[in-house]
Parts: structure tokens; C-alpha cells; sequence
């Protein structure tokens, strides 16, 4: 028996909604903005014969799907706790359309999960929890299901689980994903509004050893150790990287936090430097001024900063390990060396007041990073924030996200309702690019380049939209909208 033809899809779903493999924030964004499927293209490099169809990114709806899924004999579907539901919809009209068609659904919700999604969705053969690269291969492969590690599935009516699977350690061994980037993705259709466009994204390790009590990944699929990749083979694939993609103008450093490793991180910042490409990565607010001046000598544009609040006592309370005082004067010397940084707030975390809240607006403000993100923690299965939300019945009747994908309050404490964290998100935005000097960054850049210009007004009218959604209406968290299954208590 041969390798079973697979198909990898980050399945159609709301307008704009980035929920795919890739994505950290799983709603709707401000902006138009989609993240590289690479958790869904990994496994794609592994498997001969293969194809990733990323719906949301190339605009595709359910029945250009269906046309372009025949044929294939295993469909891997990556699904995410807002869009379950959604996602077993398609499934559901895969199967119809083929129904020897095997359908396997990955990602951390089915991680965490398992039983409960076979349970909820007859539709699907099997899922593979946590690290799934290899798991998927051996499935491909038609080895015997019962001795697949790390995944679950339905035989004779009885839900199984297989032991789980160790955490691949050498990344190394793994195939590069550039050519299924090549092959099935148009790098165009890929936006942030902080990267340059087009722009393309690798990892270069998983895991993350930081203890957020919010962030999923590191919770439920990549572990709380940083694995990586070595120098020399990360400096080799960004050296290709730039020859398939010539257009690229910016290439983004999607690990966890790839300052972790200094040394390491230093290491590829001389090889970056020496290939003379634009480079960005996510960072800690902790980040010493001798490295970051490194980084920005051998091509660093713009930081991801996870700053979240301006409250210590917040921070301790989701174990960020962050002073607010470190955090500042890291962000003085990025200012100081010509380094952007996009600054990720969260409003609502354990401990959250209103006063909290302004405390917060104040920090950013003080801050004055470039620009900014402001986010609903979502209490996802399998994170600590969720055991806190259950333990306390800190939750709202409702969705993570609305019927509009963008996402919707599942938070509420005694002191502070979701309509006022909602109102909060508003405020923040407003106060912060309300101010002088950001609109002047913006005007500037925007008359030096007229590809900035018609991005920002493009991007402009997109925020725009987003705010008026953001409604402050208490009915904006209400039970009017569908449930997605295990976002909240059950």
C-alpha cells in the first residue's frame, strides 16, 4: 500500500477569520491580516503526494473546496475552539461529497479534547494531539492505527486513545516547508499590519519556557522547553527562502519567543545580516541593549513584544515573569536603536479593574511603541487561565467569537463585567492612536511611500469597521449567538 494522497486544509469559515494553523489569535482581526499555515505545511513537507489548501487566506468558500478535494484519500483539518463547530460542518460536507475519504482533525482544541470531539463529531476517523508531524505521517503511511502514537480514534463504536507521542527533539530532520510554501501558497494573500508586504514567516524552534497562564501553544501542543533548530540550518533555509521568494520584503521569525536563546538568537542575527535580509521575530521586554543592538546592525526591523499590561501585580497573577520597569526600559533602548516594536496588550486578565485598565491605557501611551494590539484573553481548554476561569465561574455565557468572527467577551468578575472589558478594548485603541505622535508617524510614512499609503488607508478603513463591532452593549457577550463547543462551561 502506498502513501494515502493528503489533503492539509485550514478549512472556509467567517470573513477574515484567521483560525488556522499559524494563527496566535484566533477571531477576526482589526485588519485584514493572515498568518502562515505552517503548523498544517510541516506535515505537508513529511508526506509525499500532498497538498495545503489554506481556504481563508485564498478566499475560497465550501464548494470551490469540495471541487478541489477530490481525490484525496485523507484530509487533515487543522480546528481551533472558536471555529470547532464550523470546521465539522466541512467535514461533514467532505464526507458526503467522499465518503471513503479518512478525516483527521489536529490542532490544540482536539489536543486537550479528544474524546469529547470524537463524541461531538461522528464525522471524524481520528485526531492527532499535541506534536503531530510524525503521527500524521505513519497514518499516511496506512501503518495500523493502534500503533500510532499520540492519536485518538473511533474503533467499533469505543473511543481509543493511543499513548501519547514524545516531542520531536531534532527539528533538524525535519523537511523545509519553503516548498510547500512554493507549491500551494501565494505568499501575496499574507498580511499583517506591522510587517511589510509581502512578507513570510518560519520557525525555527517550538515551545516556549516562559509560564503564561493565557498562551496556548506552549500549553497544550509545543511543550514548555524551547527546541530549535540549529544556526547553520536556519541560516541555510532563510539563504533559500530569499532565492524562491525574491519579492519578499520582510521575513518573520515566528517562534514562541526567539529570544530566548540569546547567544543562539545572536548567532542567527550575524547570518541574517551577512544574507543582508529584513528581519522581525517575537521578544520578551527583557531583552538586553548590547543584543539588541546586534540584532538591529544585522537587519532587525520590528519586535512583537507581549507587554499585556501595565500592572505588575497583573503580571504576577499570569506568571509573566516581566518587570514593568524592565519592560521600559527595554522599550526606551529599542527607541534608542531604531527598532519598531508592536506592543501586544490584553485587557480583562486575572485581577483586572477599571482602574487597571487606565493604568494600562497610561503604559502604552508612555510606552509610545509603534503600534499596538489589544486583546479578550480567551480562556482556552488545556490553559491554566482556564482551570482559574471554571474554579471561580468567571465566565459569560457565550462565545469566544461572534457571528462575524471577531472576537466576543467569555470573561466576567465580580468587579468588572464583559461590557466594561469590551468598552476597555475601545478606549485603548482610541486613546492610544489618538494621540498626536502616532498619527503623525503615520502621515509621515505615508507620504514617503505611496504603497504605505494606500495600505494604511486600506488597513484605516478595515479598523474602523472592527471598532463600530465592538460594541459596549452588554448584549454584545449575550446568548443570542451560537455556542462554540467548550469555549465556556457546558
Amino acid at each position: 500500500m502506498g502513501t494515502l494522497r493528503t489533503l492539509f486544509l485550514n478549512p472556509p469559515s467567517y470573513a477574515g477569520f484567521d483560525g488556522g494553523a499559524g494563527a496566535r489569535y484566533q477571531a477576526s482581526r482589526e485588519v485584514r491580516s493572515f498568518w502562515y499555515p505552517t503548523w498544517l505545511a510541516q506535515p505537508a513537507a513529511l508526506i509525499a503526494n500532498s497538498k495545503l489548501i489554506d481556504a481563508p487566506a485564498d478566499d475560497l468558500g465550501l464548494e470551490q473546496v469540495l471541487q478541489m478535494a477530490k481525490g484525496f484519500e485523507l484530509c487533515i483539518i487543522h480546528t481551533s475552539t472558536p471555529s470547532f463547530d464550523n470546521d465539522v460542518r466541512v467535514a461533514g460536507a467532505l464526507k458526503k461529497a467522499s465518503p471513503d475519504m479518512i478525516i483527521g482533525f489536529v490542532g490544540a482544541h482536539v489536543a486537550v479534547l479528544p474524546a469529547a470531539a470524537l463524541r461531538a463529531a461522528p464525522v471524524l476517523d481520528f485526531v492527532a494531539r499535541e506534536e503531530y508531524d510524525y503521527a500524521l505521517l505513519e497514518v499516511a503511511q496506512g501503518q495500523p492505527w493502534e500503533t500510532v502514537a499520540g492519536i485518538s480514534f473511533r474503533r467499533d463504536g469505543v473511543i481509543r486513545h493511543n499513548p501519547d507521542r514524545a516531542l520531536i527533539q531534532d527539528l533538524d530532520a525535519l523537511p523545509s516547508v519553503l516548498d510547500v510554501y512554493k507549491r500551494d501558497l501565494k505568499i501575496e494573500n499574507y498580511y499583517n499590519g506591522y510587517l511589510l508586504h509581502p512578507y513570510l514567516s518560519l520557525y525555527t524552534g517550538r515551545g516556549c519556557p516562559a509560564r503564561c497562564t493565557f498562551c496556548l501553544w506552549p500549553q497544550t501542543v509545543s511543550g514548555r522547553t524551547y527546541r530549535t533548530r540549529s544556526a547553520a540550518s536556519v541560516i541555510a533555509e532563510m539563504s533559500r527562502a530569499r532565492a524562491l521568494f525574491p519579492e519578499v520584503k520582510e521575513f518573520f521569525i515566528d517562534d514562541d519567543t526567539f529570544t530566548a536563546n540569546l547567544p543562539r538568537a545572536a548567532e542567527i542575527a550575524r547570518g541574517l545580516g551577512r544574507l543582508g535580509l529584513v528581519w522581525s521575530c517575537n521578544a520578551r521586554a527583557n531583552v538586553p541593549y548590547d543584543y539588541l543592538k546586534l540584532f538591529k546592525e544585522n537587519g532587525l526591523r520590528v519586535l512583537l513584544v507581549g507587554y499585556e499590561s501595565g500592572n505588575q501585580q497583573i503580571l504576577n497573577n499570569v506568571k509573566k515573569g516581566l518587570r514593568v520597569d524592565i519592560a521600559e526600559e527595554f522599550t526606551r533602548n529599542c527607541s534608542k536603536l531604531g527598532i519598531l516594536v508592536h506592543g501586544c496588550f490584553i485587557l480583562g486578565l486575572p485581577g483586572e479593574t477599571k482602574e487597571t485598565i487606565s493604568e494600562s491605557i497610561r503604559f502604552a501611551c508612555r510606552l509610545n511603541v509603534d503600534t499596538i494590539q489589544v486583546s479578550i484573553p480567551a480562556p482556552y481548554p488545556g490553559t491554566e487561565l482556564y482551570r482559574q476561569v471554571m474554579a471561580n465561574k468567571w465566565y459569560e455565557p457565550s462565545a469566544l467569537v461572534r457571528n462575524d468572527g471577531t472576537q466576543s467577551c467569555a470573561l466576567s468578575y465580580p468587579n468588572l463585567s464583559a461590557a466594561d472589558i469590551q468598552a476597555g478594548v475601545k478606549r485603548f485603541y482610541t486613546r492610544f492612536y489618538g494621540r498626536p505622535t502616532p498619527i503623525w508617524r503615520m502621515l509621515v510614512r505615508m507620504a514617503r511611500d505611496p504603497e504605505e499609503r494606500r495600505r494604511r488607508l486600506r488597513e484605516g478603513r478595515e479598523f474602523l469597521r472592527y471598532l463600530r463591532g465592538r460594541s459596549p452593549d452588554p448584549a454584545a457577550c449575550g446568548e443570542d449567538r451560537p455556542q462554540a463547543r467548550d469555549s465556556v462551561p457546558v
